[in-house]
């Protein structure tokens, strides 16, 4: 016979539906059990079914009975078909048994955990400890009816969790402490490798150069170490080859950066010159490629295979560059980008003989076998001025330019006899001026200029050293000149770094942040130097000049 429990399962009665009594899992406050008499019901009473209602044989066709939606819902009519999938004269089958397969094609959706609540923040504690004050009791630690559930539904957690936000209030209270609603979560989980200061200065500079011998020094592994790179805690570091200066070379750079500042300004707020007069020249050489170029290539994409008569001895072109401060118009708009030119030094050479590559008589492209004095002076007169002279922004009266170089051999002074007859052309004079010694840091295309043109040009990849002067001209003519009027920023910042260590090189490049700046609209055009170091620098340099 079957059981009074199995004839319920059978009729759709459970403990936990269809009677109107409700258990520990069907609570909405947790703790909380709703006690129910023992009193056995009727069928009837129930909902699902009427009093005297005859009870269907199972034997019979499928009939159409309300799914649980309807149940649930007292004003809809829909129904569905359910089959009988069974007959109570067979035999009962071992449910213990797992069917090969699922008897039916209606897919099962299970869910086995409800979704995570997000845990709960500090600040977010703090929200619902003031809510639960405001409703509390005047003149009692208790409070009003229904605040816990209210809070619960508010801040849509359950009953339990708000209860342990005010239990632990109330004992913080009756301690005369303060609100604390912190946890020690952040100090769950694996704990952090920590590496003091003092152990990693004691490591000598040659057993740090790469992460392997650092982690076997620290006695870690790498991988530790790699993440307490990632924590910045350690930081890589490149180390230039920076030239050495002297005492008399400490001073001069010190009376550079002070004569680029306005007299009138010094006193309060040092602030240097627009510089717009200036001309900034150097030469460089540029090469045909580099020894190793780093690509990315597809999967199975074959590599590229270079070659070269030498990887000593690949072709170069030096070139000459001159370049001004840019200038910008009240609109953004660029009026003047800086670029007066950069010229190559080379000659045009008819082959001598016929070979493989070219007939005799063709035209070749090649670089000046010695960059001196007469090549410079030629270079500065026939093409340095004139490419001054037309790109030069226009201006009322007299102009004075300020050619500035290095110290190098092979330029000339302002003393030059034949320099001296061409200096003033078209109200222009032009003023040859030297830079500090041993300082690249004072030249525009040293600072940074010239290393921009480069990497463009390496990206050109040219094969030919008629290539190399184009893709060189090329990528002078592409840089943007937002990059110029960055270094040129940069220069003034270089300045204060100077005076700041009286004259030395022992710092790293400023990194002032520019184009945050820009887009803020702070960023200014004129730099103001430290008033401590300008004082501290001319009372330094008055002292030495005194003692010589």
């Amino acid at each position: 016979m079957v059981s009074d429990q199995e004839e319920d399962e059978f009729l759709g009665f459970s403990d936990d539906e269809g009677d109107g009594s409700s258990t520990d899992s069907d609570s909405g406050d947790e703790g909380v059990v709703v006690e129910t008499d023992a009193v056995p019901l009727n069928a009837h009473q129930y909902g699902d079914m009427e009093k005297f209602q005859q009870v269907p044989d199972l034997n019979e066709l499928a009939q159409d009975f309300p799914n649980e939606d309807e149940t649930a819902s007292a004003n809809s009519a829909n129904s569905q078909v359910v089959p009988y999938l069974f007959d109570l004269n067979t035999p009962q089958i071992d449910e213990s048994e797992t069917p090969p397969y699922h008897q039916t094609s209606t897919p099962i959706n299970i869910v086995h955990h409800k979704p995570g609540k997000q845990r709960l923040t500090v600040g977010l504690k703090l929200e619902i400890l003031i809510f639960l004050l405001r409703r509390k009791k005047p003149g009692l630690e208790k409070l009003i009816k229904e605040t816990i559930t209210e809070a619960a539904i508010k801040y849509d957690y359950t009953p339990r969790t708000i209860g342990k936000i005010w239990n632990k209030a109330r004992r913080q209270q009756e301690a005369m402490q303060t609100y604390d609603m912190s946890t020690n979560f952040h100090k769950c989980g694996r704990k952090r490798k920590e590496v003091p200061y003092e152990q990693i200065v004691a490591i000598a500079m040659g057993d740090r150069t790469c992460i392997i011998d650092l982690a076997r020094m620290l006695n870690l592994s790498p991988s530790t170490v790699w993440r307490i790179i990632k924590r910045k805690v350690l930081k890589a570091h490149s180390s230039p080859l920076c030239p050495g200066i002297s005492e008399t070379c400490k001073m001069t750079r010190m009376r550079w950066v002070l004569r680029l500042i306005m007299d009138y300004s010094i006193p309060h707020d040092p602030t240097y010159y627009g510089m717009f007069d200036f001309v900034h020249i150097d030469e460089k050489w540029f090469y045909l490629t580099q020894k190793s170029q780093r690509v990315y290539l597809a999967n199975n994409e074959p590599k590229p295979h270079r070659i070269g008569k030498s990887r000593t001895k690949i072709p170069k072109f030096m070139f000459m560059a001159a370049v001004a401060r840019p200038r910008w118009g009240d609109d953004g708009n660029c009026e003047f980008d800086g670029k007066l030119g950069i010229f190559p030094f080379t000659n045009s050479v008819a082959a001598k003989r016929t070979s493989t590559n070219r007939v005799k008589g063709t035209l070749e492209t090649k670089p000046v076998k010695s960059v001196n004095q007469i090549a410079t002076r030629a270079m500065m007169i026939n093409m340095l001025i004139p490419a001054i002279k037309e790109k030069w922004p226009p201006h009322v009266g007299e102009k004075v330019i300020y050619i500035i170089q290095d110290n190098a051999k092979a330029h000339i002074l302002q003393s030059d006899p034949e320099w001296q007859q061409h200096y003033k052309q078209d109200g222009f004079t032009f003023v040859l001026t030297q830079q500090p010694a041993n300082s690249p840091d004072c030249n525009i295309l040293d600072l940074g200029f010239f290393r921009s043109i480069q990497s463009l040009m390496h990206k050109k990849m040219p094969k030919t050293v008629e290539d190399l002067s184009g893709a060189v001209i090329d990528a002078y003519k592409e840089l943007h000149p937002k990059t110029l009027s960055n270094v040129w920023m940069t220069l003034q910042y270089v300045g204060n770094e100077i005076l700041k260590h009286k004259g030395d090189n022992n710092y790293q490049l400023p990194h002032n942040k520019k184009k945050n700046l820009e887009d803020e609209g702070n960023l200014p055009e004129q730099v103001k130097a430290p008033i401590w170091a300008v004082n501290e620098c001319t009372q330094l340099y008055d002292e030495w000049k005194a003692n010589q």
